[in-house]
């Protein structure tokens, strides 16, 4: 009886086939779908500055180079003869130095005053929250009707404000609020100090409850009094909201125009022109946009400076 060998094969076990694995396609890192969403949120930011501040920037810059009246266009590049046109202006000085000296003031009033009603309504007491928006009201009217407003206040022959002078006894004639270079400042400086007041002290009382009670306190125990903790507590750790006012104060009040346009029309005798408003007469009442446009990027180069000035000063204040 023949017995048949065994097949080595079919001894052997049967594996199953392998199963060819595609490849997953490859997800892209974290950071990259990170980066992707920020550039979708950044882009219409972007878009919003490059078409309203950069390209009209480069637009100025232009026709600070170039001789552009106002209604003939470009006739061609005369640098630097607008600037040195606009500097030889009889008015720019005097421009200057009215506008540094209005600055100086409003802010020194503004700050101090806007400090002052933030400490003021600083503790959560009866009255606070109604004192806070009496305070702030002032600053939800727009510039323009506010100066309206007390162009009305100031007027001579129907204003209210020398009849009520009037009836008490303080003056016998009318009082020209705005009729000497004087008056005329120190009145647009109230309207502004009213009007802003309250937006400042809003932000420097948000500074205010950032400070921790406990540093007051603690203060308090061991034996300080209201002014030490002013001067060693309260003003250092407030000192990036004064920055901030300090930086808005400064710049709105070089870029002083709306006040000055409806109160003095620059007058009495040019003594109120500020910088701003001899840009305006360059551009719309002499119709030299090359002139303007230079004086434009003159203060825009002031302005750059001087924040980048104060910037430093305070980076340093911080680090000592």
């Amino acid at each position: 009886m023949q017995v048949k060998a065994a097949d080595p094969a079919a001894a052997e076990p049967r594996t199953r086939p392998e199963r060819r694995v595609r490849p997953s396609r490859a997800t892209p890192p974290r950071w990259r779908s990170r980066k992707v969403k920020g550039l979708a949120y950044a882009a219409p930011t972007a878009v919003f500055v490059a078409v309203f501040f950069l390209l009209p920037l480069l637009l100025v810059g232009q026709m600070s180079l170039s001789d552009w009246p106002l209604l003939a266009g470009d006739r061609g590049f005369n640098a630097p003869e607008n600037y040195t046109d606009a500097t030889d202006s009889a008015l720019f000085w005097p421009a200057v130095r009215f506008t540094v000296l209005y600055t100086v003031i409003v802010t020194v009033v503004l700050l101090g005053l806007a400090l002052l009603l933030a400490l003021l309504v600083q503790e959560s007491r009866p009255g606070a929250g109604f004192f806070r928006t009496v305070y702030f009201l002032p600053g939800a009217l727009g510039l323009a009707s506010a100066s309206l407003l007390f162009w009305g206040l100031y007027s001579p022959s129907t204003g209210p404000l020398s009849r009520i002078l009037g009836k008490l006894g303080l003056v016998d004639d009318p009082v020209s609020f705005l009729g000497t270079p004087t008056s005329a400042l120190l009145s647009t400086v109230f309207l502004i100090v009213w009007k802003f007041a309250g937006f400042y002290m809003l932000i420097l009382l948000v500074g205010l409850q950032r400070i921790p009670q406990e540093v007051f306190e603690a203060a308090r125990m061991d034996g300080a009094s209201r002014g030490q903790i002013f001067r060693s507590i309260t003003v250092p750790l407030l000192r990036p909201s004064l920055a901030l006012t300090l930086l808005l104060c400064v710049t709105g009040s070089l870029l002083a125009f709306d006040q000055f346009f409806i109160l003095t029309k620059g007058g009495p005798d040019n003594s109120t022109v500020t910088i701003v408003q001899l840009i305006y007469r360059e551009a719309f009442q002499r119709l030299n946009l090359g002139t303007a446009a230079a004086l434009s990027i003159t203060v825009l180069g002031a302005l750059l400076l001087l924040n980048a000035l104060q910037f430093r000063g305070l980076r340093r204040a911080d680090e000592s």
